[in-house]
């Protein structure tokens, strides 16, 4: 991933461009970070693995703003003592959610399967469903954060400038979750919650963004006017929304959110809610 300490972009206003990528750029997005998969920084990484192109420069800066959207700007400080390696550490939980490394359980073989896809509105949707990229964080320096949920934001932002829009127009929206994602700008997708990137909500929940990508999330969330969920027909629910009012990272967040859903399953006895939720 690019360095995320240089200037803050905004997407319209600041692109560096379409640049020139070896593979088309809404594939390029989705494999610029494969390498620490492996554990290996942007300059040692090899250029490609299991045969397709990755560790591209992400056009328009949208890696360096997702990368802002999820950690602080400047030189990176080790924010968990002793602790600086690629497996992802909890947030739910506090443990460490890989042992074992890449190579074993399968792992390389899933890694194989999702780089290779060759359509690129499948690998957004391979990417919402997969597994071993939530066990790698974006940088050893913040071993909270979600290399999964940072590549799908990245994407998000990317589309969204691609189409012409500028960061500041951006909004949080929650979508139905009967249906299909919405392709490279669905960030998140559960059985009980899905959320979206977008400047185009219609008339779906949604709250800005902001005027330039910073760690916001809690602050997003809070505006929502409504919910994916009812938090007065579950306790489940009320304690997933008062953690989301304090996570700011945004890899993090929606990391946590799908770790607790599919831990305590809120939805199993109590229900969503209304049309898109529920209540505040």
């Amino acid at each position: 991933m690019t360095d995320s300490t240089g200037a803050a972009g905004a997407g319209r206003d600041s692109v560096d461009g379409e640049g020139e990528t070896d593979v088309a750029p809404m594939l390029a997005v989705y494999r610029h970070d494969v390498h620490k998969l492996f554990g290996r920084s942007h300059a040692s990484a090899r250029d490609r693995v299991h045969g397709v192109r990755v560790n591209e420069t992400v056009p328009h800066g949208a890696d360096r703003d997702a990368a802002l959207l999820s950690r602080p700007r400047g030189d990176p400080e080790q924010t968990l003592d002793a602790y600086a390696s690629p497996p992802r550490v909890s947030f739910l939980t506090g443990e460490v959610v890989m042992t074992g490394g890449l190579r074993a359980g399968g792992r390389d073989a899933a890694v194989r399967k999702l780089v290779r896809i060759e359509d690129a509105e499948a690998m957004h949707e391979a990417w919402l469903s997969a597994d071993v990229p939530a066990l790698v964080n974006e940088s050893v320096y913040y071993p909270y954060t979600s290399l999964k949920y940072h590549t799908l934001l990245a994407a998000a932002l990317l589309d969204n400038y691609r189409a012409g829009f500028a960061f500041d127009e951006l909004f949080l929206v929650v979508e139905e979750t009967d249906g299909s994602a919405t392709p490279h700008r669905t960030v998140l997708s559960t059985p009980d919650i899905r959320l979206e990137v977008t400047a185009e909500p219609g008339d779906r929940p949604a709250a800005r963004l902001g005027e330039t990508p910073t760690r916001c999330f809690a602050d997003v969330w809070a505006r929502l006017p409504e919910y994916p969920f009812d938090v007065s027909v579950s306790r489940r629910w009320g304690v997933l929304d008062a953690q989301l009012r304090r996570i700011r990272s945004w890899s993090a967040a929606l990391q946590f959110v799908a770790e607790y859903c599919h831990r305590f399953d809120p939805a199993g006895d109590a229900g969503r809610g209304g049309e898109h939720g529920g209540e505040r």
